[in-house]
């Protein structure tokens, strides 16, 4: 099995919509509006797909943080649940921070919640190298804490 990643194509989306229907990280609806304008050139996000023998399992999706420098944020990763657990989300952060660093930028944060039921996430940034740089108690709701993972590139 040979896994690929490339940036997002329009012909990926049918595929992407099954990823998120599974992981139900957003609704699949919003998918479109927010890839188009990376795909026509009219936003500088970095969308990548995760290829598997030729079918999309996975993909990530990246903004420049506004007024910073070189600073850009991971606002989405997913992977297929059955193909979780094998390294290919790691794989894709790793080709997202290649992306970046090729494009001479120098910071990648990642957000995520603070609730138990994210504790295989936070350890899959520490395992990926991100240093937990801040915690806004209360964030996304009363007892659900935003905690912030940086990593220099």
């Amino acid at each position: 099995m040979t896994l690929t990643i490339t940036p997002t194509r329009a012909d990926d989306i049918p595929a992407l919509r099954q990823i998120l229907d599974q992981t139900e990280l957003f609704p699949p609806e919003m998918l479109k509006e927010m890839l188009m304008p990376a795909l026509d050139g009219s936003h500088p996000a970095l969308w990548l797909t995760a290829h598997l023998d030729g079918s999309a399992i996975g993909f990530s999706y990246t903004e420049p943080e506004m007024l910073a420098e070189g600073a850009w944020n991971m606002l989405a990763i997913a992977i297929a649940p059955d193909h979780q657990g094998k390294g290919h989300g790691a794989d894709l952060v790793r080709a997202t921070e290649a992306q970046l660093r090729q494009n001479a930028q120098r910071l990648l944060i990642v957000e995520t919640s603070g609730l138990a039921a994210y504790a295989a996430t936070r350890r899959f940034y520490d395992t990926a190298g991100y240093d937990q740089e801040a915690r806004i108690r209360d964030f996304w709701a009363d007892g659900d804490d935003k905690v912030i993972f940086r990593k220099r590139l």
